[in-house]
């Protein structure tokens, strides 16, 4: 089986600190990137978060602070990741939910600006549910028929997801060896606005706010009611993200 591709993409996989998107930062990024020709490339970097990896953390993916001491930021790293994954779509699992978010707002904290729509995703854990419910080392086991023994380990992971996607296309006569149909197939129901969901959409695809006093009212009908709410916004403890996108919509509808 061979993924058909009109350009690269870059099956991804980070170890964080935790899974706050707005708090926590990436220990460890794989990423292994396939060209429409089927050659391979893949780099793994170990990532200094600055900030310390709490124990329970380590006690999972096995990325201890002594392991990070020396490593670069993600500041250092972000014109490496960027080059890589730069016109190409991504892939994941659980890649919606939490990787594509949190590398977003590591790309926004170091100053890089980064608009994620313009990334097709497909989220190898969304066609799992949809089709099977497990989990990945369950997923490696059904579909690739082997055991996936070095779990958390972000290369291996994120080859394991690679393969899994194979699998997928392999056993499910509905899935179409296209990324734009695997990256719509693989879309969460209601998916938000902004990737923490923070923002949600109507029926009609217009952008609300999903959380506090204004939950359910239109984001552009709230900033030309309430000005004061986008800076209060601005300086609260929201993803980068989150804030992005709605200076984005504040400017689409204000110009300003």
């Amino acid at each position: 089986m061979k993924l058909e591709l009109h350009r690269p993409i870059c099956f991804f996989d980070l170890e964080t600190t935790g899974t706050q998107i707005a708090r926590d930062r990436i220990v460890e990024i794989a990423i292994l990137k396939i060209f429409p020709n089927g050659d391979e490339e893949s780099r793994t970097w170990k990532v200094n978060p600055e900030m310390p990896i709490p124990a329970v953390t380590t006690a999972i993916h096995g990325i201890s602070n002594d392991d990070v001491k020396d490593s670069p930021t993600f500041k250092e790293l972000a014109p490496k990741v960027m080059e890589m994954i730069k016109d190409c779509d991504l892939a994941g699992y659980n890649s919606m939910r939490f990787d594509i978010p949190l590398l977003a707002e590591e790309f926004l904290r170091v100053d890089v600006d980064i608009d994620m729509s313009k990334f097709r995703s497909v989220d190898v854990q969304n066609i799992f549910h949809k089709l099977e419910q497990r989990t990945l080392v369950a997923a490696y086991k059904f579909y690739c028929g082997k055991d996936l023994t070095n779990a958390h380990s972000a290369d291996a992971d994120t080859r394991a997801t690679y393969e899994v996607l194979l699998g997928q296309l392999e056993r499910y006569d509905e899935l179409e060896n296209d990324i734009k149909f695997l990256s719509d197939f693989s879309k969460r129901k209601n998916a938000p606005a902004d990737l923490a969901g923070f923002l949600v959409f109507n029926d009609k695809g217009q952008e609300m706010f999903g959380f506090g006093k204004y939950k359910g009212r239109l984001i552009e009908e709230v900033l030309d009611e309430n000005p004061g709410y986008f800076a209060w916004l601005q300086d609260a403890d929201f993803p980068r993200y989150t804030k992005q996108t709605i200076t984005r919509i504040k400017l689409r509808k204000f110009g300003k």
